[in-house]
């Protein structure tokens, strides 16, 4: 039986709950969404102790279902001022699930920094956070489980968020203790800074039990020979999601020196050093790890462990969203470059689309050439040693932009733009001015939908589908780059889910809970004051032309949203 935590800081007191029926199901994005609606956080301050702090797992945390690990973590977004659902792999959420703990709340704020430990028998340690503090996440990690040992994983706040620098996220340990996999969207380690928890451990044990154990080891072996099956998985676990650079790269959507280009190098001329084609041969000549699971138990395997030319690991893993913002969005293609920031980033425990494209404005503003790595550099030691200008630049890209009077700045409600570039990708371009998270690809991301030709309403209908696959993807603990098998395979889920907890859910509930989780996300915002006017894209993407297409963008908020309820009453 799987139990929730209500956690009090302020007097270290712990309140359990058992889950009956469907809220064993009603885990992730969808439980945040609900709670923080319920709860009237839509008008609190982000930025105080007011704010909860929500750790999610889906239904299939603890077991060996391929990709179905992921954590959610959630709260008002202190970037966006909106809600946030960010989303990790790792093996935190296997932990809980070991636990047979479905998720937990951080309520208020400690009165000092602590490391709050819970064990295998469910047992709470509050101890102090004093040996970690303004460590890098490397090193920071490394010590807790050399102290609460190797078989637990850890959340991590990063020394960015020990001062609440808005670029934190929460570091997650992966397979092999790595602080790598990190919750890294819209201020989430700032959060976690603000209520001065600096680490929470949770040891791993086994498999927790199940009502029917046979079945559901019958859905996940069907479940896994579905996903070997698919073309799509099988080049994302040779290549990873750095291939996706090579497919932007081409098509001239992929974000290069603050958008001002849509491609890097012609590919038919020139070799694209940083798609995932090259990084492959490159890794794997060093001996690198071309395909790594995040998770354990996934099938996927579309992470990294990238070598140096020494064959010394760098960085994990080198991913295609920081390939484009982090590196060719800030003028950079050398992947040695972009693994070398991404390592320092991943020890900052910062989001590395935010820090990209923040750099890039910089740039842009005269401030360095683009591909001025040791600008880069300096500016995330001042990011790590939190002084003034430090300080100034961890507050994230729309607030750099206005300190420094910048006008190209690409944001949408204040949270940087994902890798793809709106003016070609324009279905992924809708999710992103639409979707409540802020400007996040991973709420309705479709980059290969040829858009020529479309109305507006026809790009809404694709958008708001893939949306609600992606929610229901948050909701269940379960990556999106499975979908090509969950989007067609409800009952097979359903089932699964009913098996593991004796419960009746039928197969329609699976797009409900995505469908829902949607329209309490808008309703968050509409509380907490958002417009049609913060959908709207930043101006210079509606009058630049984007070479080499020379497309300009033709996505404006009131005709967005005037096609998406069009689309949503007729769904």
């Amino acid at each position: 039986m799987r139990h929730y935590l209500d956690i009090d800081l302020a007097t270290r007191t712990v309140t359990s709950r058992e889950l009956k029926g469907r809220e064993f199901a009603e885990a992730g994005r969808y439980f945040i969404a609900k709670t923080l609606l319920e709860d009237g956080v839509a008008t609190v301050d982000p930025m105080s102790p007011d704010n909860p702090l929500i750790f999610s797992a889906g239904p299939f945390a603890g077991t060996n279902f391929s990709n179905a690990n992921r954590l959610s973590i959630g709260c008002k977004s202190p970037l966006t001022g909106g809600i946030k659902e960010s989303n990790a792999g790792g093996t935190f959420a296997l932990a809980m699930g070991h636990l047979q703990i479905a998720g937990f709340t951080l309520h208020g704020a400690a009165d000092d920094w602590v490391v709050i430990h819970i064990d295998k028998d469910g047992n709470f340690s509050w101890d102090t956070a004093e040996p970690y503090m303004g460590k890098g996440n490397i090193e920071a990690a490394a010590l807790l489980h050399e102290k609460y040992g190797r078989k637990t994983s850890v959340a991590l706040c990063s020394p960015v968020g020990e001062y609440c620098g808005l670029l934190a996220g929460i570091a997650v340990s992966d397979a092999e203790n790595r602080p790598v996999r990190i919750a890294a969207r819209g201020g989430v380690g700032a959060v976690m800074g603000l209520k001065k928890v600096k680490a929470i451990v949770v040891d791993k044990t086994k498999m927790p039990p199940l009502h029917d154990r046979p079945k559901v080891m019958g859905a996940i072996k069907e479940y896994g020979a579905m996903l070997r099956e698919q073309p799509a998985v099988q080049n994302m676990s040779t290549y990873g999601t750095a291939m996706m650079a090579d497919y932007t790269n081409a098509t001239g959507a992929l974000p290069v020196r603050n958008f001002s280009a849509g491609q890097i190098v012609d590919p038919k001329e020139e070799t694209f050093e940083a798609g995932g084609d090259h990084i492959y041969n490159l890794n794997t000549e060093r001996g690198g790890d071309p395909s790594h699971a995040c998770m354990p138990g996934c099938l996927i395997k579309c992470s990294n462990i990238y070598n140096d030319e020494d064959g010394n690991e760098v960085v994990s893993p080198l991913e295609y969203e920081t390939i484009g913002l982090l590196g060719t969005n800030c003028g950079i293609k050398d992947p040695d470059d972009i693994a070398l920031l991404n390592f320092i980033a991943n020890d900052l425990g910062i989001d590395t689309i935010e820090v990209g494209a923040m750099l890039a404005i910089l740039m842009d503003h005269g401030e360095a050439e683009f591909g001025d790595v040791a600008f880069m550099e300096r500016a995330l030691e001042d990011i790590r040693v939190g002084n003034e200008r430090g300080r100034i630049l961890a507050q994230g890209t729309a607030r750099v932009g206005e300190h420094y009077g910048i006008e190209r700045v690409p944001v949408i409600k204040k949270q940087a733009i994902s890798a793809y570039d709106p003016r070609v990708i324009e279905v992924t371009g809708v999710s992103m001015m639409l979707t409540a998270q802020g400007a996040d690809h991973t709420a309705g991301n479709l980059p290969h939908y040829d858009s020529s030709g479309k109305s507006m309403k026809d790009l809404a209908e694709r958008s708001y589908q893939v949306q609600i696959n992606s929610a229901v993807a948050d909701s269940l603990g379960l990556c999106v780059f499975g979908r090509t098998v969950t989007d067609v395979n409800r009952k097979l889920i359903a089932d699964a889910i009913n098996n593991s907890y004796n419960i009746d859910i039928p197969p329609d509930f699976i797009d409900e809970i995505g469908i829902e989780t949607l329209k309490l996300e808008k309703e968050f915002n509409r509380q907490a004051g958002f417009t049609v006017e913060d959908d709207e894209l930043p101006e210079f993407f509606l009058h630049e032309p984007l070479a080499p297409t020379d497309k300009t963008g033709r996505l404006h908020a009131a005709e967005v949203n005037a096609a998406m309820d069009e689309v949503v009453a007729a769904w």
